[in-house]
């Protein structure tokens, strides 16, 4: 009985051991973005990754050739942008990227996929509705970008 105990305890340990975490935001920051306010003359890009799925798998994430962080599960960033043509670019065990041409005062959303690879996770970006990606974004934590 003892012994299983002991067991279970460490097998919590090693399942919580296992979760990436990434540097994050301020809560305050969080709780802005999530209201989703938009500039008249710029765009709004969020890149989230709401599944828990690929746990202990950190994703770096970077726009427009410049690395802006690492993504863990339940998080997200965003980015208020010029509007025009952007790059963002998803790393793990593959490599994803998907280009987005944003129009003043809108929103866009980019669902960052894990799934299953060889020696790791294999990442996959979509863009989804506004809908879809304001919903997962509220079941995330805003990631610290570097920019």
């Amino acid at each position: 009985m003892k012994t299983g105990r002991i067991a279970f305890g460490a097998l919590v340990g090693l399942l919580l051991a296992g979760c990436a975490s990434v540097p994050m935001a301020p809560i305050d920051q969080d709780s802005r973005a999530k209201t989703f306010p938009t500039r008249t003359d710029k765009s709004t890009l969020y890149v989230y990754r709401n599944e828990s799925y690929g746990g202990a798998a950190r994703m770096t994430v970077s726009l427009d050739g410049r690395v802006a962080g690492q993504t863990g599960p339940r998080t997200y960033f965003v980015w208020e942008v010029d509007p025009g043509q952007h790059e963002i670019v998803s790393q793990a065990e593959n490599t994803d990227t998907i280009t987005i041409t944003t129009a003043p005062g809108k929103d866009y959303y980019v669902w960052q996929e894990a799934k299953a690879g060889v020696w790791g996770a294999h990442t996959r970006l979509h863009i989804v509705t506004d809908d879809v990606g304001r919903k997962a974004v509220a079941e995330c934590r805003l990631a610290q970008s570097s920019f």
